[in-house]
């Protein structure tokens, strides 16, 4: 897929504010300091679309982002933010919860995950969340340069030996790299089947 324009249309914190029409949504999320924005300016080549900050937490809206005049890319908040107070926990999780559940043009929600660690427990919930509520979801390990293939194919086995305890199938799975640029074809290839599918 070519991306010819990508353009910032609107943030807000309430669901019901997104953008109306039918246009297909790409969600993208993860635990904070995941690399969500880098991973966004790399797949568009927007170097500031989305804020990158290395300040944990920094993105509290929904963000929606038009592609091409056809798509929408969607910036959402960081989970599990430790230094967060407890109120702003809870508004981010019923603003998170809220879009990915009854926001009916979401059309695939991207869970960003860090290659560099072993499955985290706030990571496999939210996963499970979704499966249990039915919301297609697919998953990008991020930051793959930062580590040797040897142990990201490790983490990456423990990831599916850990979901496919509760699951028959594993959902999609991207690998990627803000610096080198990996795996932006993949997902962006991933993205433009969809779209192709819905037309039909």
């Amino acid at each position: 897929m070519n991306i010819k324009s990508a353009e910032f249309i609107i943030s807000n914190t309430d669901v019901r504010k997104c953008p109306e029409g039918t246009r297909p949504e790409y969600a993208f999320i993860g635990r904070s300091n995941v690399g969500k924005s880098s991973l966004i300016n790399m797949l568009t080549g927007r170097k500031g679309l989305a804020m990158t900050s290395s300040k944990p937490g920094k993105t509290l809206l929904i963000n929606h982002f038009l592609i091409n005049d056809e798509w929408f890319l969607v910036d959402l908040p960081g989970y599990g933010f430790a230094q967060r107070g407890k109120e702003q926990r809870e508004q981010l999780r019923t603003l998170i919860e809220n879009y990915t559940f009854y926001r009916e043009q979401l059309t695939c929600l991207f869970v960003l995950v860090d290659c560099r660690h072993e499955p985290q427990k706030i990571d496999l919930e939210f996963m499970e969340w979704l499966g249990e509520n039915g919301i297609p979801f697919a998953i990008i390990f991020t930051k793959i340069d930062k580590i040797s293939r040897g142990r990201l194919n490790e983490h990456v086995k423990i990831y599916k030996e850990r979901l496919l305890e509760t699951w028959e199938e594993l959902p999609p799975i991207f690998y990627s790299s803000s610096e080198t640029k990996e795996g932006r074809e993949e997902i962006l290839g991933y993205i433009d089947e969809i779209n192709h599918s819905l037309e039909e």
